[in-house]
């Protein structure tokens, strides 16, 4: 590759960074519409085999995806709007509970006292701000109703959803079949394998997490209901939600719906069922559902995959966040690849009677066992 090759890419990547940036407030329905093409065309593609038609059998995927949304939306959302407009009149009874039951404990404990503490005002408060919202809906439509520009945009991106996707399900191939013919010649090998790889692990994700965090959403909800929690379809969808970072939709979970069962039965008795529960679709998702759904083409420590949601989201807002992961799994396989290259390169170079095949877990684990070794010949005998 020659030095005005490399310029020549290098301004490219910034001049597209830079477009995604400024179009980033418009883009949000061309990306979810681009994922749901993404998911779909599998399906697409299994159906043509059978002999349906392209077209016949994009209706017939289009219609599936856009009627289970529309089923799961009708089901959730009046659901989701009753607990929490029953959390919102619950609210004074529990901060009551909290003044008269908890704190006299907590003052009896700590040396200064909690004195200055008023819940009743908060109590106030909150009551006063969600009459006046009048519950979640029609707060969020309020907001989105009080400017016509944002009511036309906002019912604009719910138009062009499903017919961005009908059309990027149906011309699906041969909008890959034109990149592919674009490509350069010398480094076609390479970027169609690099391409594989990448969609291996983005269907991993997309796929696979995608029915992982349902199915826990599933699970921790329904064992929240067994136990007679209050607010089981709303803490069990958010633990769900969040459970694309490993553990933390069992640390959420636990947290939050731990003080909703104290707060709930105005005790702990239970508290030990509440911990059951996520404990029971951790173990699920870690023996089963994971292995079976996901398996190992994802590749992201969790510490990349909480890196990637935020700096999407301080990047691009929410369009950002929705091409976080894709994005952070396709850096993936190029960085893995970046790190074959330079190992087979010169530069890094290889000691004399060591093979320059070595895999790099191979050099790592013998240097582990280097170290462990020297490490128990310097221990006193």
């Amino acid at each position: 590759m020659t030095d005005r090759y490399r310029l020549w890419l290098v301004t490219w990547l910034l001049l597209g960074g830079g477009m995604l940036y400024l179009l980033s407030p418009i883009l949000t329905p061309f990306v979810v519409s681009a994922l749901l093409a993404y998911l779909g065309d599998p399906l697409v593609d299994w159906l043509e085999a059978r002999r349906i038609k392209r077209t016949p059998a994009v209706v017939l995927v289009f219609t599936g995806i856009f009627g289970l949304l529309t089923v799961l939306l009708l089901l959730l959302v009046p659901q989701v709007e009753s607990q929490i407009s029953q959390l919102v009149r619950r609210l004074p009874d529990y901060i009551e509970w909290l003044r008269t039951g908890l704190l006299p404990h907590i003052e009896g404990v700590l040396p200064g006292g909690v004195e200055s503490l008023d819940p009743s005002l908060l109590s106030k408060a909150l009551a006063k701000n969600w009459r006046e919202a009048g519950g979640v809906v029609a707060g969020v439509w309020a907001s989105v109703a009080g400017s016509g520009l944002a009511l036309v945009a906002w019912l604009g991106n719910l138009v062009l959803i499903p017919v961005l996707t009908f059309y990027l399900l149906r011309d699906w191939d041969h909008l890959v079949a034109g990149v592919h013919a674009l490509l350069p010649r010398r480094s076609e090998a390479t970027v169609v394998r690099l391409v594989h790889e990448s969609d291996e692990v983005l269907s991993g994700f997309l796929r696979g997490q995608l029915l992982v965090m349902f199915a826990l959403g599933t699970i921790y909800t329904t064992g929240l209901w067994l136990i007679g929690l209050d607010f089981a379809l709303l803490i069990g969808m958010l633990a769900g939600l969040v459970s694309f970072v490993p553990y933390l939709g069992l640390i959420v979970g636990i947290l939050i719906a731990g003080i909703a069962s104290i707060l709930q039965v105005q005790g702990v008795a239970e508290l030990p069922w509440v911990i059951l529960v996520f404990v029971a679709g951790q173990l699920l998702e870690g023996t089963v559902l994971t292995p079976r759904l996901v398996g190992e083409r994802i590749g992201l420590h969790p510490v990349a995959v909480i890196f990637a949601v935020l700096a999407g989201g301080q990047l691009y807002g929410f369009f950002g966040i929705l091409l976080a992961l894709p994005v952070a799994a396709v850096a993936m396989v190029l960085i893995r690849h970046v790190v074959e290259s330079y190992r087979a390169s010169p530069l890094y170079g290889h000691p004399l009677g060591e093979s320059s095949d070595e895999s790099p877990d191979d050099r790592v684990s013998e240097l582990m066992e280097d170290k462990t070794a020297q490490s128990r010949a310097d221990e006193p005998s």
